[in-house]
């Protein structure tokens, strides 16, 4: 079997990548905060986005835990079929729920689902286990709560940089609670798996800010709850991965999937050429098409019909 990294791309894609180049070479690199006043200053100069009008900000609670959660609801009166639990990205230490509203009205609509977004405690005022504490509670309230809350128990979960670790942590706390089973599925969208330094892909980003002021308190960072790639992977929901090729992270999340599937799982993993980390926050065609396959895999996995 033929396994180069061109052999894992949708040959269809290539329409797109002269576009994903030229938005490449427009865009400038931008670096994450290096330290807390570069931290201060970013969250200062973050671009306030006009939130969903019809979304709806409550504090939910499960376990002896409260967080707060923002709910999107599908247009139109018809019942969601199905709940999807949004985790924000911004490397722990940036983003908010309210961020992601347009990416999740889009996902409500396409799907005729709910979405939750969690508000999670951001790093380093709050550095691990917080914001893990925060998407574990929200998902044990849906477990609880979503039939009378939202008449559906068919439950998927996703993530974005950042909130891809937190959505596979998440699983994983579930799946050690014996409550994994209702979430249907999870869509990952680049997350880092190994924020310890110790494998080849942990150490690209080794030196990142981020991971300090997130788990630099930690003596051991291949704890699962922080790098899940060293985390037991059986019993999980199938996962989608959605990665750029040129991704700082495309190697992590290769691990990832390899070990996923090494461990019986169910796992989609989707390359886009061309594209770097965050791409799908961009206007163009390869980041739809990622938007698209991620909407198409989420319907198919919180169909009545589907395992």
């Amino acid at each position: 079997m033929r396994l180069g990294l061109g052999d894992l791309i949708d040959a269809g894609l290539v329409a797109h990548v002269a576009e994903c180049r030229a938005a490449n070479a427009a865009s400038r690199a931008v670096e994450g905060p290096s330290d807390p006043d570069e931290l201060r200053a970013a969250r200062a100069k973050r671009s306030a986005v006009p939130p969903d009008p019809a979304a709806v900000e409550q504090v939910v609670e499960a376990a002896g835990r409260q967080v707060p959660v923002r709910v999107l609801l599908p247009a139109g009166d018809t019942a969601p079929r199905g709940v999807h639990l949004d985790i924000h990205g911004g490397g722990f230490y940036l983003g908010s729920a309210a961020q992601g509203d347009a990416r999740n009205r889009r996902l409500a609509d396409a799907l005729g689902v709910a979405v939750v977004s969690v508000d999670y405690r951001l790093a380093p005022e709050h550095p691990w286990p917080a914001a893990p504490d925060d998407c574990e509670t929200a998902a044990l309230w849906l477990l609880e709560r979503a039939e009378a809350r939202f008449g559906t128990t068919r439950l998927s979960i996703g993530g974005f940089s950042a909130g891809a670790t937190l959505a596979m942590t998440t699983l994983l706390r579930l799946r050690d609670r014996g409550v994994v089973d209702p979430f249907a599925g999870a869509a990952l969208q680049f997350g880092t798996y190994d924020l310890s330094g110790l494998t080849p892909a942990g150490r690209l980003i080794a030196d990142e800010y981020f991971i300090q002021a997130y788990a630099g308190h930690v003596p051991d960072r291949t704890a699962p709850d922080i790098s899940p790639v060293y985390g037991d992977l059986r019993g999980l929901p199938p996962v989608l991965v959605v990665v750029g090729s040129l991704d700082v992270l495309l190697e992590d999340n290769l691990a990832m999937t390899a070990r996923l599937s090494a461990a019986g799982g169910e796992v989609d993993l989707r390359i886009y050429p061309e594209a770097p980390h965050g791409f799908t926050s961009r206007p163009t065609g390869m980041a739809d098409a990622a938007l698209h396959d991620i909407e198409r895999w989420l319907a198919g996995r919180l169909s009545p019909t589907s395992g």
